[in-house]
């Protein structure tokens, strides 16, 4: 049996009608009902946010995925990532950093998480070390090639998620880089899960391209989480 796909939904709280409070409010529940339905990772990618705004919106989130029902098939909760700002990973005690492909090198983010760790007066981010509950974080990096894919593995990755695969609705202007491409990206040393216009009549033969897992904003921000990962899961 093939094992189960990696799931990794990406945040949109703009995508959600109504004003800040409203959509901030529309987004925790989505964060909490995909910690609950074997959601693997989640992004926090709320990139126009001020940077304290961001970190208590990460911090509400982290709280929400540590107490969700732990439903997946390994008994492990969701992981929670932030797009590209490792203090905001810190200070919230999250899992992890989602850099984008022109971001530091994840060797920079280890370094430096284990010397906050260890150097000066750092009783505070101890504290937030221990909340998060990780030696080492998670560490995915965008990628377009398979150059790129090989560069984040050299450089420690976790995983890389590659995009955009399929033609994304939104941005029709974008050539995508379709499923060969996929399939030798495939070939690094670290996962590689798909990106971009990805639907649940298509997520199989991403899967069949050799991608570890498909990551998504509207696949789960739009539906039923449970059902589509039911589905995902029973192909």
């Amino acid at each position: 049996m093939a094992p189960s796909p990696l799931l990794y939904y990406i945040t949109s709280r703009a995508a959600f009608p109504g004003d800040e409070r409203a959509r901030r409010f529309r987004l925790l529940e989505k964060i909490e009902e995909a910690a609950g339905c074997g959601i693997d990772y989640i992004q926090l990618r709320e990139k126009d946010l001020p940077i304290r705004e961001l970190e208590s919106l990460a911090r509400e989130a982290m709280r929400i995925v540590r107490d969700a029902p732990k439903k997946t098939r390994t008994e492990i909760r969701t992981a929670l990532l932030i797009n590209s700002r490792t203090d905001v990973v810190l200070a919230a005690g999250a899992d992890g950093v989602h850099l984008p492909g022109d971001d530091v090198p994840p060797t920079d983010v280890r370094k430096a998480w284990k010397n906050g760790a260890s150097q000066g007066d750092t009783s505070v981010l101890r504290s937030q070390l221990a909340t998060s509950n990780r030696v080492d974080p998670l560490i995915a990096v965008s990628c377009h090639s398979l150059e790129e894919v090989i560069r984040a593995a050299a450089s420690r990755a976790t995983f890389a998620v590659f995009a955009p695969v399929f033609e994304k609705k939104d941005t029709p202007g974008i050539i995508p880089a379709g499923l060969d491409a996929l399939h030798q990206a495939c070939y690094a040393s670290i996962p590689v899960l798909a990106l971009g216009g990805v639907t649940l009549q298509n997520a199989e033969s991403c899967m069949q391209a050799g991608a570890a897992g498909i990551a998504a904003i509207r696949l789960f921000q739009e539906n039923d989480i449970a059902a589509v990962v039911r589905e995902l899961h029973e192909h």
